[in-house]
């Protein structure tokens, strides 16, 4: 059987209701933002978001435990393997942007089974887009198939990275400055939408920093399924480091260079 088969109707299901939840709240007069214990943002919607997945998962009959930003335990963020799978999510990845009302905001979901990520999705209502790939599957926004671009050379590509504020070090800052530096177009964005463009081919790379497993856990499989190439910054294949670098593949190594 299939991992869509498997899991994309729980996928789906949960995703649909996350937009509904997340629409109700942006832009709106009751949303009430908190600061947790890290200085991070936190809405009703994150909480909403994540309760309705878990009891989607609960309620699914599958045999699944769940990972999510606002509800596990510091001990459970490590790689899984064993008799269960597990769902991944992140229920408003961008909950800075969503508090301000900018719409490059998602719900992030992912199915883990024994350290491999088979399932990726990625729900974005304000900007009127949905990316999942299974693996060995293909990956797709709104139902098209996407690939990754042909830039050869970094020297022309676009790249986006995070940005390069102060909770970084002085030698992060340096080294993540220069993949813009070399390439011949880049920007700092950082979050789920720079990776999602690389998978469907409007950019060549794109770099996160400091994250957490929710916050990259379906990026990578979408972009390999489109045909590119996603690590940490040694070149590893893990959402457990903190760093996921998402190239079209024929750069990676060239930037993971520039990293070192």
């Amino acid at each position: 059987m299939s991992y869509r088969a498997q899991y994309g109707s729980l996928l789906e299901d949960i995703a649909k209701e996350a937009d509904a939840i997340a629409m109700r709240y942006f832009r709106a007069d009751e949303m009430r933002v908190e600061r947790k214990r890290d200085g991070t943002a936190v809405t009703q919607a994150d909480r909403a978001v994540e309760e309705m997945a878990r009891a989607k998962v609960t309620s699914s009959g599958l045999a699944l435990d769940v990972l999510g930003e606002e509800m596990s335990g510091s001990e459970e963020n490590r790689p899984r393997s064993g008799k269960f799978a597990r769902l991944i999510i992140d229920p408003i990845d961008g909950t800075e942007e969503f508090s301000r009302g900018i719409p490059t905001f998602g719900t992030l979901l992912a199915i883990e089974r024994d350290g491999e990520i088979v399932a990726g999705m990625a729900s974005a209502p304000g900007l009127a887009s949905h990316w999942w790939a299974y693996r060995g599957e293909g990956a797709y926004r709104n139902g098209k198939r996407i690939h990754v671009s042909n830039v050869a050379k970094l020297s022309e590509a676009m790249v986006f990275t995070t940005g390069t504020g102060p909770s970084k070090d002085k030698l992060a800052q340096e080294k993540i400055r220069r993949v813009p530096d070399a390439a011949r177009s880049g920007r700092a964005l950082g979050g789920f939408w720079q990776h999602m463009l690389v998978a469907e081919g409007a950019t060549e790379a794109a770099l996160d920093w400091t994250s957490k497993p929710w916050d990259i856990a379906p990026l990578g499989v979408i972009v390999e399924e489109a045909g590119g190439r996603s690590t940490n910054v040694r070149g590893e294949r893990t959402i457990y480091t903190g760093t996921l670098l998402s190239t079209n593949g024929k750069i990676h190594d060239e930037v993971l260079r520039l990293l070192q």
